[in-house]
């Protein structure tokens, strides 16, 4: 019996593979980007989505699928991966959901949303719950595509979004690895102050912004003990992930920074076991999103 079920974004497979052995749970099979399993759901960072509550249907008909989805509740979402023409017409017989682009802040959805998919013809997998908010784990925004100097801002709004919170007005972030960017720009759309700190150039106009201020020098450099308190941390600095981790807990021994949002970048395989020392800091959060490409998204707020 499939018990929980894994949303891999395209690519990256292996390493939900790798995540879930590692937790002593084994690949019943794939099915298109679904890994299904027979152990219960646990944490998966690799999943873009996890359905926590998988059961298989018999369908007979078009109308006998939609029905018995109907019976269970009425948000649903399909994953395609086969028949694709009678889950079409499946899907057409169920309440629209539309996986719209989300104006940055906008909070994420909060309506109940379950997913399934057809395994053949007569037979369907759903779960009535998962843990994305959105269809096949994926946000969408309406991208600016004249302001930020580059596409990086994407998954600093989709961490943000996830978390549910970000700097505001009154609050200060500190940008760590900032050139040429992206983030700092994205940071002072939402009126808070933003020091920025790269020895790499920024880009001019991210530069000129009034609430941006420039520090040219190595985040490593810096002495958390000697830095004024900040409210947010931010880093998507290019560095092993091992290196970050003994960053992100300097800061937080010299509590400077009340709440961290960092890029974890893998270069080669995948660093499973620094990726396990920032999963196990107490109240954070360590997550794939689809906007990363081989990185993990580490959270932590503290307030």
């Amino acid at each position: 019996m499939i018990r929980a079920v894994y949303r891999a974004a395209e690519g990256f497979e292996r390493e939900i593979e790798e995540e879930l052995r590692r937790a002593g749970i084994a690949i019943e099979a794939w099915h298109g980007p679904l890994a299904l399993t027979q152990a219960p759901p646990v944490t998966c960072a690799w999943a873009l989505d996890i359905w926590t509550e998988p059961r298989e249907l018999e369908i007979p008909s078009i109308k006998g699928a939609a029905n018995a989805l109907r019976a269970i509740q009425r948000n649903w979402s399909l994953e395609p991966v086969m028949h694709h023409r009678r889950a079409a017409l499946i899907e057409a017989t169920l309440p629209p959901v539309k996986a719209r682009a989300l104006r940055f802040p906008e909070p994420a959805p909060t309506g109940h949303l379950g997913a399934w998919t057809l395994l053949a013809p007569d037979r369907m997998l759903a779960s009535p719950t998962k843990t994305s908010p959105f269809v096949q784990g994926q946000v969408r925004f309406e991208e600016d595509r004249e302001g930020p100097p580059s596409r990086a801002y994407l998954k600093l709004w989709e961490a943000l979004t996830r978390l549910g919170r970000w700097p505001g007005a009154g609050e200060t972030s500190l940008d760590l690895g900032a050139a040429p960017g992206g983030w700092t720009w994205a940071l002072a759309q939402l009126g808070g102050q933003v020091i920025a700190v790269d020895k790499a150039a920024m880009d001019p106009a991210v530069a000129a912004l009034p609430n941006v201020s420039i520090r040219t020098e190595s985040a490593f450099g810096l002495e958390p003990e000697q830095h004024p308190p900040v409210d947010w941390l931010f880093s998507d600095i290019i560095c092993y992930p091992a290196r970050l981790l003994g960053l992100v807990q300097r800061w937080m021994a010299a509590d400077r920074a009340r709440n961290f949002v960092c890029t974890l970048k893998f270069q080669g395989d995948t660093d499973h076991d620094t990726a396990a020392a920032f999963a196990a800091i107490p109240g954070g959060r360590l997550f794939h999103g689809a906007h990363n490409k081989h990185e993990l998204m580490f959270c932590l707020l503290r307030n």
